[in-house]
């Protein structure tokens, strides 16, 4: 059947982390993706380190299957190829700073003049509205804005920010799904319109649970380091190697574990007879768990739990992720040729559908790589206009 989003063509103007997510979502389920970068150097994530072959890791990682065009959208002529271009296209994503895409000329009521179908899809720090909605925000800030940091981290040690980007990608899949719903909704009654979504409303969704917590005992939640608030045994525990995680959620796997570690008493014992029990005295049991495992090597201790059905892991390194036999049974990991980053593999969507192909087709592109394609297939420039533009400084023809 081919891909789900076949025949969806996306303008997009957005730069570093969030915005290129989205689109990148939308290219791997099959739209064509559009790329506008500024002349020079293009997308801001092309200069997040580290580099391979010349190319930013961060760029590399979200921007498959995407056409670059080169473009100075604040010229009049810049602007006005991306006017025909949005007459062309389906969705156009934007994650301007509030209100910068209006004094550009780009905001929705702006460009549903030239297509009043246009789903048009904005991502921003704090969201259209409010005190706060014209402050710039990144992934981290709003990870410590929405509370997330407060509870990240270990008992008693400073707060952390989660180690990936949470946030950014978050928001991203959110405004992918907005922009799905928008199109089904476009398929029924044929109108377009502004889907948005922003990190902060994201990292207030993330913590949903605390906040409910919270209103039901008006405690602070607590750190927990790789613990869980709600369930015990549940933690990183140190054996005589390496730690290893154990999650325990249920008094079933409680009783699973007590066996493997031929401490049936704990059964009969009333500190650990229910999973809020547990809880409340977990000190008491993290401490005869720690006792034990010191005893013998992590892989004596997963191989004795995984036979004993208890939920465990060893704390993977990521480079051991590359020939882990599970990632390559999922097929999680895509080989992608890049004429200047050479061969790369790129994690996928974590989407299968039966019916349809959800995939990396195309390497990241360079910077302007499609600027020719583009322009003369859409619009039906010719090579004399082209080369005008270029001389003008309003559009780069080659990788600079």
């Amino acid at each position: 059947m081919g891909k789900p989003l076949e025949g969806i063509t996306v303008v997009d103007v957005t730069n570093n982390i969030a915005g290129p997510s989205v689109t990148m979502i939308l290219g791997d389920l099959g739209a064509e993706i559009i790329k506008i970068e500024r002349p020079g150097r293009g997308d801001d994530a092309r200069g997040m380190g580290p580099h391979i072959g010349g190319e930013s890791c961060y760029f590399l990682n979200i921007n498959r299957n995407k056409k670059s065009v080169v473009i100075d959208i604040r010229a009049p002529e810049g602007k006005e190829l991306i006017y025909r271009l949005v007459e062309k296209a389906d969705v156009f994503v934007e994650n301007f700073r509030y209100g910068k895409a209006e004094q550009l000329g780009f905001g929705y009521e702006r460009l549903k003049e030239f297509n009043p179908a246009l789903i048009y899809c904005s991502i921003s720090a704090f969201g259209r509205n409010g005190p706060e909605k014209e402050k710039p925000g990144y992934d981290g800030l709003l990870q410590a804005r929405t509370g997330i940091m407060k509870v990240t981290g270990v008992p008693d040690g400073p707060s952390v920010r989660a180690g990936v980007s949470i946030l950014d990608q978050g928001s991203a899949m959110w405004a992918a799904i907005g922009v799905l719903a928008a199109l089904y909704e476009r398929k029924r009654s044929g109108i377009g319109q502004q889907v948005s979504t922003s990190l902060f409303e994201t990292g207030l969704s993330w913590v949903g649970y605390h906040l409910i917590a919270y209103q039901a005992t008006g405690e602070e939640p607590k750190k927990m380091g790789a613990g869980h608030a709600a369930f015990a045994p549940y933690d990183a525990y140190p054996t005589a190697d390496e730690d290893i995680l154990i999650g325990v959620s249920n008094d079933d796997l409680f009783a699973k574990l007590a066996k493997a570690l031929n401490r049936l008493d704990w059964l009969q014992d009333p500190r650990y007879a229910t999973s809020p029990e547990r809880v409340r005295h977990r000190d008491e049991l993290d401490r005869e768990i720690i006792a034990i495992l010191r005893t013998k090597p992590s892989q004596d201790w997963l191989d004795l739990l995984e036979e004993a059905g208890v939920p465990c892991s060893r704390l993977n390194r990521i480079g051991s992720l590359l020939d882990d036999p599970q990632v390559n049974a999922v097929g999680m990991l895509c080989d992608v040729n890049h004429p200047s980053a050479g061969h790369i593999r790129i994690p996928r969507l974590p989407i299968l559908m039966s019916a349809s192909e959800v995939s990396v087709d195309t390497a990241p592109p360079l910077h302007g790589q499609h600027t020719v394609e583009v322009l003369s297939e859409k619009l039906g420039m010719s090579e004399a206009q082209l080369e005008k533009l270029q001389e003008q400084g309003i559009i780069e023809m080659v990788h600079s």
